[in-house]
C-alpha cells in the first residue's frame, strides 16, 4: 500500500503556505492537548536542546529519514508517544491491513444486490445467483467504516487538530464515513430493499484518500482539463460543422432508392451527430458511407475530410496537448515530493547536529548516531547494505568522529538512499582449479546464450509437430514421439539449471529475476514429467489414462509452458529489454494512474446499474423453434438489423450486476462496435442514455487513454535517451534505478539551504529556534 502524507497543506495538496497568519497561529497556539513541544536553539557556532533525551532525538531523527525516504510530509507530532504511534501506523502490517479493507469494502459491490456470482452474465443462461441474507454485506461493510474511523481519528491526532482544519482530504474522510453511516442505517431501517445506496457511489473515496501519488494524479489531471477542454470545444466545433454539412448534403429526396443515406445516419439531428461522433472513432467506417459511395463516389470525399481532420488531426493534437501539459504539472507534484524528501533528511541531520555538536565550529553529527539512525530506520536491505559500505569506505579518521553537513562523506551517507540499486550476491569460492574454470565457463554470458538456442530449436520442434497434426484426428496423433523430444530438452533444462547454481550460488542464481523465471518453470515442467511417467510408465504402454489428463493433454500443457519459457531471451535482447522493462516500470511506477481508472470504473458501473439494470431483456429461449411468422411477430419489439445489439448477440454484456457492467465499460473503452451498445440502450430507455455512453467515451477513450500513452511515451524516452549507448547489463541495471522522480530527474531543482530551514523553522510541532 502506497504511503500518504499527513498533511495535504494547501487548497491543491501542495505544500503547506507556512507564511502565512494561519500557520504562524497554529505554531504559536501548539500541537493540541498532549503535544511535548520541543526546542531547539542555534546560536552562534553552539547548539543547544532544551528538554528530551538522547534516545528521543534519534527516534525523532529515524522518523524524519522514514519520512524522507517514503516522501511523507514531515508536519507531524515528534514527541515519543506520537512517535511510536506514527512508526506503528506506517508499519507494514497496518498499512496492509488498511489497503485490505478498501479492497474489501470495495469488492462489497460484486457481491451486494444485483449480485454477480454467477457463472455467466447472459440473462438467457444466467441461473438465479446466490443473494447474501440482509445484514451480511451490511456486518462487514460496519466492520471496514470502524476501521476507517480509526484510521482518520489517528491521522486526525498525529497531525494536530489546526492543521487537521486545514487538510481538505480529511474533513473530506470525515464527511464520506458520516454519510456511509448514515446510509447503512437506512439500509438496515428498510430491511435491506432500498434500490439506491449512495454509499456505494462514495466508497472509491477511502482509495483515493489512501494514496498521496492518486491524489497528485488527480490534482495534475484536474490542471490538464482546461487544456483538454479547449481541443475536446475544437472536436465539438469539427464535429457540429460535418453534421450540418452532412444533413444537408444527404437529405430526403423524391427517389426512394437514393434515400438509404438519409434513412439509416442522417435522418434528423440526434441520429446525425451519433453517426459521426462513431466515425470518429473509426467504429463504423466504412459501414456510415456505403449507401451513399455506392451512388457516387465523390461522397466519399465528405466522410474522408471528416476522419482525417477528426481522426488524425485533432485526437492526435488532443495527445500531445495532454502530453505536455500533464508532463508539465507532474513535474511539478514530483518537485514537491523531492522537496519532502530533502526536508525529511535535512530535519534528521539537523537534529543530531544539535545533539551531538555542543562546541563545533560548523554544524557537524558525529559518525556513530548516524550508524546508529540508520540501524534503526525501516528500510530495504540492499539499501542499509550500501549506506553502511560507504560509511566503512569513508570512515575519518579516529580523531575525527563527526561528519558535517557540507563534506562529501556526511552527504553521500545521508542522501545515498535517493539511488536504487540492486546489488548481486558475490559468487562461491571453489579450492580447486578445475572447478573454477568451469565456473567461469558455466557463469558466462555466451552459457545463456547457448540456453537460449535450445530453448529456440525447442519451440520450433513443437512448431512443427503442430504444423503435422493440425488436420489429424487425436487418435492419429503420435504423442510419445512428442513426449519423448520435451523429456530430453526438460533433461537440459534442469541441467542448465544446476550448473547455474553451481556457478553463482544460491543467492547469486536467485538474485537474477530472469533466473528465477526460467528456474520455476524448468521445475513445473520436470513435475509435470514426472506426472507422465508415474501415469504412463517408460517406456509407452498404452493410451488410455489411468489419472485426471490424457497424455495429449500433458503434452499440449508441457508444451505451452515451454513456449512460455522461451520469454526468457527478453533480458538478452537489448531493445526488447527496453520495451519489457518499460512495461514493468509502468506496473511497478503508475499504479496511482490505475487506481484513479478503477476509481472512475467503479462510478460510472454504479451509475449504470442505477440507470440500465434490466432496461434489455432477451427474447423468449422457445423462440427458435417456432414458424417464421410467429418469429416476426415476437421480434416486432426488436431490431434484428446486421450490426444491432440483438444481431451480434451481445447480451452479456448489460447492467445487470457490477461485474457484467465493468466488463460493457471495458468494451465501450475499446470503442469496437460502441455504437452496438449506445443504440441499444437509447432505444430501450431513453435516447438521453447517449449522454451516459459519450461521456464515458470522453473520460476514458479519449482522456485516460492519451494520458496513459503519454506516459508511456515519458517513460519510454527516458530510458531510450538513458540506454541507447549502454549493453545489455546497463539495461537491466536500469531497471532497478528507474522510477517517476528519476524520469525529471533533469528537469528537478534541488531547494536552497534557505527554502529548507525556513520551513523547518515554521514546523508546527519541532520548534526551532535559530
Amino acid at each position: 500500500m502506497e504511503t500518504e502524507s499527513l498533511l495535504a497543506g494547501g487548497a491543491d495538496g501542495g505544500p503547506p503556505d507556512y507564511g502565512s497568519d494561519s500557520s504562524r497561529t497554529s505554531r504559536s497556539n501548539g500541537g493540541g492537548p498532549g503535544s511535548r513541544r520541543m526546542s531547539y536553539s542555534v546560536v552562534g557556532d553552539s547548539c543547544s536542546v532544551e528538554g528530551g533525551d538522547e534516545d528521543l532525538y534519534i527516534q525523532q531523527a529515524v522518523v524524519f529519514i522514514e519520512d524522507a525516504i517514503q516522501y511523507r510530509s514531515i508536519n507531524h507530532r515528534v514527541d515519543a508517544k506520537s512517535l511510536r504511534l506514527y512508526r506503528w501506523y506506517y508499519s507494514r502490517i497496518c498499512q496492509w491491513g488498511l489497503g485490505l479493507t478498501i479492497a474489501v469494502v470495495l469488492l462489497l459491490a460484486f457481491v451486494e444486490r444485483p449480485s454477480s456470482l454467477s457463472v455467466s452474465s447472459d440473462p438467457r443462461r444466467r441461473a438465479p445467483p446466490w443473494e447474501p441474507p440482509c445484514g451480511f454485506t451490511e456486518s462487514i461493510e460496519m466492520v471496514c467504516l470502524a476501521i476507517f474511523t480509526l484510521d482518520l481519528a489517528v491521522k486526525s491526532y498525529l497531525i494536530g487538530w489546526e492543521e487537521f482544519r486545514k487538510s481538505k482530504w480529511l474533513i473530506c474522510y470525515m464527511v464520506v464515513i458520516v454519510a456511509s453511516v448514515i446510509d447503512w442505517m437506512l439500509t438496515i431501517s428498510m430491511d435491506c430493499e432500498e434500490k439506491l445506496r449512495v454509499r456505494r457511489l462514495i466508497r472509491p473515496f477511502f482509495l483515493l484518500q489512501n494514496s498521496s501519488l492518486m491524489k497528485k494524479t488527480l490534482k495534475c489531471i484536474k490542471r490538464t482539463l482546461p487544456e483538454i477542454a479547449s481541443v475536446i470545444l475544437l472536436l465539438a466545433l469539427h464535429l457540429c460543422l460535418f453534421t450540418m454539412i452532412g444533413m444537408l448534403l444527404f437529405a430526403k429526396t423524391e427517389d426512394p432508392e437514393k434515400n438509404g443515406e438519409w434513412e439509416l445516419y442522417f435522418r434528423d439531428l440526434p441520429h446525425s451527430l451519433t453517426s459521426l461522433l462513431v466515425l470518429l472513432t473509426t467504429a463504423n467506417n466504412p459501414d456510415v458511407m456505403i449507401p451513399a459511395y455506392s451512388l457516387n463516389r465523390g461522397y466519399s470525399i465528405f466522410f474522408i475530410c471528416f476522419s482525417v481532420i477528426g481522426t488524425y488531426f485533432l485526437m492526435n493534437l488532443l495527445t500531445a496537448i495532454i502530453y505536455n501539459q500533464f508532463r508539465g504539472y507532474l513535474l511539478m507534484s514530483v518537485q514537491t515530493s523531492i522537496i519532502r524528501r530533502r526536508l525529511g533528511i535535512r530535519a534528521a541531520f539537523q537534529i543530531l547536529s544539535c545533539h551531538g555538536a555542543r562546541r563545533a565550529a560548523a554544524e557537524s553529527v558525529k559518525v556513530d548516531a548516524v550508524l546508529e539512525v540508520m540501524s534503526r530506520v525501516q528500510m530495504k536491505s540492499y539499501y542499509r547494505v550500501a549506506i553502511v559500505k560507504v560509511r566503512a569506505n569513508t570512515r575519518p579518521a579516529a580523531c575525527h568522529t563527526h561528519t558535517t553537513r557540507g563534506s562529501a562523506q556526511g552527504r553521500t551517507l545521508i542522501m545515498r538512499q535517493n539511488e536504487s540499486c540492486k546489488f548481486h550476491p558475490p559468487s562461491p569460492q571453489y579450492d580447486s582449479v578445475l572447478l573454477q574454470k568451469l565456473q567461469r565457463i558455466f557463469g558466462h554470458y555466451y552459457f545463456t546464450i547457448v540456453g537460449n538456442a535450445v530453448a529456440l530449436v525447442n519451440v520450433m520442434c513443437i512448431c512443427t509437430v503442430l504444423v503435422l497434426n493440425s488436420d489429424k484426428s487425436i487418435a492419429e496423433k503420435d504423442d510419445y514421439y512428442m513426449e519423448v523430444i520435451n523429456c530430453c530438452f526438460i533433461f537440459y533444462y534442469l541441467l542448465e539449471m544446476s550448473l547455474k547454481i553451481f556457478a553463482f550460488g544460491w543467492r547469486g542464481y536467485l538474485s537474477y529475476r530472469n533466473n528465477v523465471f526460467d528456474g520455476l518453470l524448468t521445475i513445473l515442467l520436470l513435475a509435470l514429467q514426472i506426472i507422465v511417467f508415474a501415469t504412463y510408465r517408460f517406456p509407452y504402454s498404452q493410451r488410455d489414462p489411468h489419472g485426471l489428463l490424457s497424455l495429449w493433454e500433458l503434452v499440449r500443457l508441457i508444451n505451452m509452458l515451454i513456449v512460455f519459457r522461451f520469454l526468457r531471451i527478453i533480458p538478452d535482447i537489448k531493445l526488447m529489454t527496453l520495451v519489457a522493462s518499460t512495461l514493468l516500470d509502468l506496473v511497478k511506477n503508475l499504479r496511482a494512474f490505475a487506481g484513479v481508472l478503477v476509481v472512475v470504473y467503479y462510478m460510472f458501473a454504479v451509475f449504470g446499474i442505477w440507470l440500465f439494470e434490466g432496461a434489455i431483456t432477451p427474447p423468449p429461449t422457445h423462440m427458435s423453434v417456432l414458424s417464421n411468422s410467429s418469429l416476426e411477430n415476437i421480434t416486432s419489439n426488436f431490431s434484428m438489423e446486421c450490426g444491432t445489439y440483438e444481431q451480434l448477440g451481445y447480451w452479456p454484456n448489460n447492467f445487470n450486476d457490477f461485474a457484467a457492467a465493468i466488463i460493457l465499460l471495458y468494451n465501450v473503452m475499446v470503442v469496437n462496435n460502441w455504437q452496438a451498445f449506445m443504440e441499444a440502450y437509447s432505444r430501450y430507455t431513453s435516447p438521453w442514455a447517449k449522454v451516459y455512453f459519450v461521456s464515458w467515451w470522453l473520460t476514458s477513450s479519449v482522456m485516460w487513454v492519451n494520458l496513459f500513452v503519454a506516459l508511456i511515451l515519458e517513460n519510454f524516452i527516458y530510458k531510450w535517451d538513458r540506454c541507447h549507448s549502454c549493453s545489455v547489463i546497463d539495461v537491466e541495471r536500469t531497471r532497478y534505478e528507474t522510477s517517476v522522480q528519476l524520469i525529471f530527474k533533469e528537469q528537478i531543482q534541488e531547494p536552497t539551504e534557505e527554502e529548507l530551514l525556513s520551513q523547518l523553522h515554521q514546523h508546527p510541532h519541532l520548534h526551532l529556534h535559530w
